[in-house]
């Protein structure tokens, strides 16, 4: 059974949730640390959870797990064993469960919307590295040590029991690859595969996102493809450019629309939450069916949109 696209043969747009990481930040939470905000898995899970039922409440149809940076390696580097960075991996799936369950035990929450899914976040390699080739996607491993990299983290998310798998912020098409042929060894499993992209029409390495979304359109188990992490004003080239070459359902979250300067390593520019929500109308005319926020949008973003879904729905 594929539980995204049921819902999205009951509802013409789905509304995931915002940044993460990002949110944590914003509430206080310091992610100077290779770890991210897989490093708040250990410190503060509390919070995670409270991030996940505040865009809930905002309207999100879909919560993406803390598990983007999260790896085996990388918590075992910490001094965890392999069994304990295991049940972390699977408790970020599990601290989305828990805030979707306790948001939907209220009665009053589940008018005109659908029970919210969990999807977990399986971030590319490069993220785990911590040295910015998640934008770059030069990792210099054959496919196979790609596939011995995720398959033991898709494994443990699977287990934790999210509905699907989102495999986002994809800069090469080679990962795309090897995650897709992963798939085949959960036969139950179902994902989205979503790219980061330089441009209106390339990803980080270069590749043509048209080229790599028809390359998908043939995989039974990547049920959506689509970009995240990238700069609004490249999505109505992007979305075309996926649209000419696949039947899937579309899936666009990308950043505020503030660009990240690596020198000050931080955030230039003023969020509008209006005109990012007005910038969804048109990506949702354009196609897209499942439409979120990456870094640097908060639930305000959300809740924003979601009202405007709302409008689309029937009754």
């Amino acid at each position: 059974m594929n539980p995204l696209i049921s819902l999205l043969d009951q509802y013409p747009l789905l509304v995931l949730d915002g940044a993460l990481a990002t949110e944590l930040e914003r509430r206080g939470c310091d992610l100077r640390d290779p770890l991210w905000s897989a490093k708040v898995l250990l410190e503060a899970p509390e919070r995670i959870r409270q991030v996940h039922w505040d865009y809930f409440a905002a309207g999100a149809d879909c919560a993406i797990t803390a598990s983007y940076q999260a790896s085996v390696d990388g918590f075992m580097q910490r001094g965890l064993s392999r069994a304990e960075a295991l049940a972390l991996i699977r408790r970020s799936v599990q601290l989305a469960v828990e805030a979707r369950e306790a948001f939907w035990e209220e009665p009053a929450n589940r008018i005109g919307r659908p029970r919210p899914l969990v999807a977990a976040s399986v971030g590319p390699y490069g993220a785990v590295l911590a040295d910015g080739s998640e934008f770059r996607g030069d990792y210099e491993l054959s496919e196979e040590e790609l596939m011995d990299f995720h398959r033991e983290r898709l494994a443990a998310l699977l287990e934790a029991g999210a509905d699907l798998l989102a495999c986002e912020t994809i800069p090469c098409f080679v990962e795309a690859r090897v995650l897709a042929r992963l798939l085949t060894e959960f036969p139950a499993a179902r994902a989205w595969i979503s790219f980061s992209a330089r441009d209106e029409a390339h990803l980080w390495q270069g590749e043509r996102l048209a080229e790599c979304a028809a390359w998908l359109d043939d995989q039974p188990q990547v049920v959506t493809v689509g970009v995240n992490c990238t700069a609004p004003r490249y999505l109505p080239g992007l979305i075309a450019a996926i649209r000419t070459v696949t039947r899937k359902p579309i899936v666009v979250y990308p950043n505020s629309g503030e660009t990240y300067d690596p020198e000050q390593r931080g955030w230039c520019g003023v969020p509008d939450v209006e005109a990012f929500a007005s910038d969804a109308r048109r990506w949702y005319a354009a196609g897209a069916r499942l439409i979120g926020g990456c870094c640097r949008t908060t639930p305000e973003h959300i809740r924003t949109l979601a009202a405007w879904a709302r409008t689309l729905r029937p009754g």
